[in-house]
């Protein structure tokens, strides 16, 4: 039977709508899993502003979460502060606020992998390449600072005691390196490097990370079966000069870490982290 002119233009139309991509902004992990469409803010820019004067005008809690993430502290430690910077449009997702990018090709093949950029005092969270969390941190003080390069996530607990000082109590605590006593935990963030090593996150995020990375697996005698997601620390931080994130109020892209910047923090380590990966893969817990 021979179809009529219109419906030969309507199932052309059908055939090329079904090839279509993703609306822009939908980022896709996988076939079964869809990243929220990312919101960016109508103008970029960012500006000082006393901070007395920030908390009269009531900022909305959205803002308050960017400007403390900007800032690289925590409400209880802002209050503190002379000034702040301030984004002169706090409409966006906190991903535009925060300098990793959101797809970074080179690391598709791992399923999960977490970024602490020391310069930046930022980590993000990855699957498959493509950004889930990103936040702040505040890592090693000058005096005890963070070694740079690769952990694996090991054991965690809701709540443990520092083994530098019995009176510290860690929350949401994730161990990667467990001789050294290094992880990631809930601390306070005074809005530069200031831990004994560790990597300090608000509450919301370390109780993300706390879900979300695995654990490692042991074996019987309690030697390593299988590794847990792996952790990369990188770059360096100028204890002896300003904090970098101030110069954004003169380019609000100073800080961005493009992809390739993450592909060269992870590329001596690939090797490595998908042997690893293969060998979680065929281990099942007991």
């Amino acid at each position: 039977m021979r179809r009529s002119p219109i419906a030969l233009i309507l199932l052309l139309l059908a055939v090329s709508l079904s090839q279509c991509h993703e609306p822009a902004g939908t980022d896709r992990i996988s076939e079964n899993k869809t990243l929220k469409k990312r919101i960016k803010p109508a103008t970029e820019g960012y500006h000082l502003e006393r901070t007395r004067d920030w908390k009269k005008r009531k900022p909305s809690e959205k803002e308050q979460t960017i400007v403390l993430a900007v800032n690289r502290t925590d409400m209880s430690n802002i209050v503190k502060m002379d000034s702040v910077i301030v984004p002169n449009d706090a409409g966006g997702d906190i991903e535009f606020y925060l300098p990793f990018p959101v797809s970074v090709p080179f690391i598709k093949d791992i399923k999960k992998i977490i970024f602490f950029s020391y310069y930046t005092q930022s980590f993000a969270a990855y699957e498959a390449g493509e950004l889930v969390h990103t936040g702040q941190t505040n890592m090693g003080r000058k005096a005890d600072p963070t070694p740079t390069g690769l952990y694996y996530t090991n054991w965690k607990a809701e709540q443990t005691t520092s083994t530098f000082n019995d009176e510290w109590d860690l929350k949401w605590n994730f161990n990667i390196e467990n001789k050294l006593g290094i992880g990631f935990h809930q601390y306070e963030l005074p809005g530069y490097p200031a831990s004994h090593s560790c990597l300090r996150l608000t509450e919301k995020d370390a109780m993300y990370l706390y879900a979300w990375a695995d654990q490692w697996i042991l074996n019987k005698e309690d030697s390593i079966k299988s590794t847990g997601t792996p952790v990369i620390v990188f770059g360096a931080y100028p204890f002896d000069s300003a904090k970098p994130w101030l110069a954004l109020t003169g380019n609000a892209h100073i800080l961005d870490i493009p992809a390739t910047t993450i592909q060269q923090a992870a590329e001596p380590f690939m090797k490595e982290i998908l042997l690893q990966q293969q060998k979680r893969t065929g281990t099942a817990v007991k």
